[in-house]
């Protein structure tokens, strides 16, 4: 069953199924679009192609962002997950930083969902508090905006803690999850197990991106 309560979109597609024939209802279907962040483009056989889950180690960047975002994320359109990875690699790149490890990010953060909420009240794709988009000049509820916010922020992250001895794509990661104030109070990745999961789980998507 498709939950419904509280959700308009759900009862929409919901009511849809009651009045089409049986063989054209795709329970799945409907439910991934009910409980999606928006509706899905109108190209509903791109769901049925396999090009984008079966992206192997020769596949574009583009593709293989869209595939471990649809891997995280089910409820995730293949087209949205293509066209979020190409942001991310235009992001990326305009910040000096490997798209895989943007893409790693923002997949550990949210799994690409522009809607998500955390319980400390961060919020969108990349998580963001207001405060933080505020001063980024972003609207946190914007994918595309948030995207290249947490680029930005990354990147400069990145850029401050090169040169030291640990690796400051590992320092931009505990900064990002855990503020620059921890990071500087314990001269490194602080010793929070939350931070070093949060770095290991990014650095696991990251080869996952990379590799396959």
């Amino acid at each position: 069953m498709v939950p419904i309560s509280g959700n308009p979109l759900a009862a929409v597609f919901v009511a849809a199924a009651l009045t089409l024939p049986g063989p054209v209802v795709r329970i799945e279907g409907l439910r991934d679009a009910a409980l999606s962040w928006h509706i899905p483009p109108a190209v509903s056989v791109m769901r049925g192609l396999r090009l984008v889950m079966d992206a192997g180690r020769k596949a574009s960047p583009g593709a293989k962002i869209g595939r471990e975002a649809m891997r995280t994320n089910p409820r995730l359109d293949a087209v949205d997950a293509l066209s979020l990875g190409a942001a991310v690699i235009v992001a990326a790149r305009a910040n000096d930083l490997p798209p895989p490890f943007l893409a790693a990010t923002l997949l550990q953060e949210s799994a690409f969902d522009p809607v998500a909420i955390s319980p400390a009240g961060a919020v969108g794709i990349a998580q963001f508090t207001v405060p933080t988009a505020d001063e980024y000049g972003v609207d946190p509820w914007e994918p595309h905006e948030a995207i290249r916010g947490a680029a930005r922020l990354l990147s400069a992250y990145v850029a401050q803690y090169r040169g030291r001895a640990e690796d400051p794509y590992a320092l931009a990661l505990a900064a990002y999850d855990a503020g620059p104030g921890a990071v500087a109070e314990y001269h490194g990745v602080p010793p929070y197990a939350e931070t070093r999961d949060y770095i290991v789980d990014i650095r696991d998507r990251w080869s996952r991106i990379v590799g396959r």
